[in-house]
């Protein structure tokens, strides 16, 4: 759990011979028990007085206990849950102490190897982090219960205070160390929602953002905040020479060109960017060390073309809610400014080089092979003489920017037919797999057996798939999963098993709340076929009152929201 503002005191004490130590944060006192091997955590708030109060209800304690042996438990305790508030950061979530921390604890227990990150917040003061952090949390903390957007406000309303308090941090010690009165400006390119583009500009700094589609959310920010509407090509149409720093929050096919854009821009201009999704110059990224994992290998991609465009580029872990938290920042050149052009020559011929590996491994997928392996070490002699022509405005001809409108790709947009089809061929797949699973199933007396399936993995499931279904499920976000996931009244997918689902085992009291929003209403009942009635061999698990699906066609019910719109017209 992340340690606020320190106060600089630390509490020693016996009694009883039992050795206690604690240390307070401004935040936070963590209260140790060396003997019993338990640290309890009090959050601390601060009131109107400026006095400090323990926020009892977020007490919790974690414990090591030895069972015998070389055999030792953790475990995490909490007075109480009915009282217990979460702001997914600072107070973190019951569920997540249980299901990760935990899990995390004993992992980290046992493990040896070192981490392949830096330490969180190692680039600025963590004192005054936690001391912004809080601040502006308390200040924009209403945009959780007016967030329009679809996503979840918890999570990126408070990511991006948190990435903006470590901008904000950073650029004070910037102002520090060099002497500078005026605050920074700066360009986020990719903003998506633009929250991170408000809380900047609404905290002194002067900038905007620029995305290729337009968000709901936009309207609400007011004058102040500059949004625009546009999508960015890498060219010189795209420079901001009187910009101090380029912003790249997720920002995609963009984020491996910011640190080219920022050098071409100006000599002093300076970027951060924190990477999500992999991308290359030229579309997604390829992998190419198998002894690396994928995120650390494109993390070393987007410093190399930061060190490759003149900068000395740092790395550090923000304490933000995600998996995808480090960060890379660009802040001093390594060459001096008469050496710009010279430099600029270098960025050319690098991307020149990782286009041509694009088109190496393109041409292997088709079936051609290259017996020259050096080739991407080298430029190519292949590729137009146009490509990087900045005399033509655009640096690499054929990049493609995010699409403006939004593509619907969880599966929902396939073909009816296709989707029936994947269907009927995993189900028949699970039905026929030996050992088969029989339960028993009475009606009116009548002593029946029904074929439950047997439960294959999702890996196992795609290996009886044709190439060209996986093929067209792979341009799906999901892909099989979301499938068979979206078709819940049939399978049932459980910890990367994919399973019959027998309807007679749902119980409301045990479902899930994702399950419970798929649970058919009322309004919904008998409107859809039953699927089971239609293709299983042994027919529904359930008689016709109690299938919540229709048992042919002449029980099919008109939807009620069909007849609502109707009404509405």
């Amino acid at each position: 759990i992340p340690p606020a503002t320190r106060l600089p005191r630390f509490i020693f004490c016996s009694e009883q011979g039992r050795l206690y130590h604690g240390l307070t944060y401004r935040c936070l006192h963590i209260f140790s028990d060396v003997c019993n091997g338990t640290v309890t955590f009090l959050p601390l708030e601060e009131n109107s007085e400026g006095k400090y109060q323990i926020k009892k209800c977020n007490i919790y304690q974690i414990q090591l206990t030895h069972v015998r042996d070389e055999e030792w438990s953790v475990s995490i305790i909490v007075p109480s849950s009915k009282d217990w508030f979460s702001d997914g950061i600072t107070y973190p979530k019951l569920s997540w102490l249980g299901d990760v921390l935990l899990s995390k604890l004993a992992k980290w227990s046992v493990e040896q190897k070192c981490s392949e990150f830096r330490s969180t917040l190692s680039l600025i003061p963590v004192a005054k982090y936690s001391k912004v952090y809080q601040d502006l949390k308390e200040k924009y903390k209403e945009m959780v219960k007016v967030w329009p957007e679809v996503t979840d406000p918890e999570k990126f309303v408070y990511e991006d205070v948190a990435i903006a308090t470590y901008l904000l941090v950073l650029w004070e010690e910037e102002r520090k160390e060099k002497g500078l009165a005026k605050k920074q400006s700066f360009v986020d390119l990719g903003c998506g929602n633009g929250l991170l583009v408000h809380i900047l500009s609404s905290e002194g700094h002067l900038g905007r953002g620029i995305d290729v589609r337009r968000r709901k959310i936009w309207d609400m920010y007011g004058p102040e905040t500059h949004l625009e509407e546009s999508s960015i090509v890498p060219g010189d149409s795209h420079l901001f020479p009187d910009t101090d720093w380029l912003i790249g929050n997720h920002s995609d096919e963009l984020t491996p060109w910011i640190p080219v854009i920022a050098a071409r821009s100006s000599y002093s201009c300076r970027y951060f960017v924190l990477p999500c999704c992999f991308f290359d110059f030229h579309g997604k990224y390829s992998r190419r060390q198998s002894k690396k994992t994928q995120y650390r290998e494109y993390l070393d991609f987007v410093a190399e073309v930061g060190r490759v465009s003149g900068f000395h580029v740092e790395e550090d872990c923000l304490r933000i809610p995600s998996t995808k938290r480090v960060c890379l920042i660009g802040k001093n050149r390594i060459y001096s400014r008469t050496e710009h052009s010279l430099m600029d020559e270098q960025i050319t011929q690098f991307i020149r080089n990782r286009q041509t590996c694009a088109v190496v491994a393109r041409d292997r997928e088709d079936g051609f092979n290259h017996n020259d392996h050096s080739v991407c070490k080298g430029a190519s002699s292949e590729l137009p003489e146009n490509v990087m022509e900045t005399a033509s405005g655009i640096w690499m001809p054929g990049f493609q920017p995010r699409e403006k409108v939004e593509q619907t790709r969880n599966c929902a947009a396939l073909p009816r037919d296709f989707v029936d089809g994947v269907v009927l061929n995993v189900a028949n797949l699970l039905l026929n797999a030996v050992p088969a699973k029989s339960c028993s199933n009475t009606h009116g007396g009548n002593k029946n057996t029904w074929n439950q399936g047997e439960s294959l993995s999702l890996k196992e499931v795609a290996e009886h798939l044709n190439k060209e279904t996986l093929k067209r499920l792979k341009s799906e976000y999901g892909g099989l999963q979301t499938l068979l996931k979206n078709n819940h009244q049939v399978f049932e997918v459980l910890d990367g098993r994919v399973h019959i689902r027998d309807w007679r085992k749902e119980k409301p009291s045990r479902k899930t709340k994702s399950e419970v929003k798929r649970c058919l209403s009322a309004e919904a009942f008998k409107t859809r076929l039953c699927w089971f009635f239609i293709h299983h061999p042994d027919g529904c698990s359930l008689p016709s009152e109690s299938c919540p699906y229709a048992h042919g066609t002449e029980e099919l019910r008109q939807s009620e929201t069909i007849k609502k719109k109707k009404h509405i017209r």
